[in-house]
């Protein structure tokens, strides 16, 4: 089997899994829901000042429901010691985090598309006019919490406080492209032309997801051995 087939085989295992127990995608949505509840009590839905912190709003409630996502995604194997299988398989360590990363992308996309109309529901915020920019935005954003997210659900799949130590980690690393996702999210959610300035942050979103990506495959197989 190719590459692609290889990890397409491995996120077609893990979706399927999901799609029967459903434990990750309920716990991720009702977590989500939950934060935007309560920040609709913290901050008026009506206010200038809400709209003008929308973006931000919007992507620490990807950033908090996606980790538990995440979390999931190698601690599912521990299980009649399915990660050593995986690892002592056929499949190169670079296939399995592939594959691995391609099935929690989906997951994160789909929670965040249906926490995305809820938000605007709840913060009465514009709905972009430029939506398929937004949503741009999105995969960009997503696939750079993806990336960084399983690489490090990998090396933290072993410890008992693994729960506690992912968002511990992945959070500062994640500083720049949330940045820049909150950055152009708050553009497009006012309903503003994005200008020069703005593009900078497209180059930063782009840049961090080639970035990281290199170098999680590259050391994928480490993190997996060891």
């Amino acid at each position: 089997m190719t590459f692609l087939q290889q990890a397409l085989a491995i996120a077609g295992k893990d979706l399927r899994s999901e799609v029967r127990s459903k434990e990750t995608v309920n716990a991720s949505l009702s977590f989500a829901l939950v934060i935007l509840l309560l920040f609709s009590f913290a901050f008026d839905p009506g206010s200038e000042q809400t709209h003008e912190i929308a973006g931000g709003l919007l992507w620490l409630v990807f950033a908090f429901a996606g980790t538990l996502i995440l979390n999931r995604s190698f601690a599912r194997e521990l299980v009649n010691d399915c990660l050593d299988a995986l690892i002592a398989s056929p499949a190169s360590g670079a296939q399995l985090f592939i594959g691995k990363c391609l099935a929690n992308y989906v997951l994160l996309l789909i929670v965040e598309c249906i926490c995305l109309p809820i938000f605007v529901i709840f913060y009465d915020a514009r709905w972009p006019r430029q939506f398929w920019l937004l949503f741009l935005v999105m995969l960009l954003g997503t696939w750079g919490i993806t990336v960084i997210g399983t690489l490090f659900s990998a090396m933290t799949v072993n410890l008992r406080l693994r729960e506690l130590m992912l968002p511990t980690l992945i959070y500062p690393m994640l500083i720049p492209a949330l940045m820049g996702a909150i950055q152009l999210s708050t553009v497009l959610m006012a309903g503003e032309p994005l200008g020069a300035d703005n593009l900078i942050w497209f180059k930063l979103l782009i840049g961090f997801d080639l970035i990281f990506t290199i170098l999680a495959v590259a050391l994928v197989e480490i993190v997996l051995v060891g």
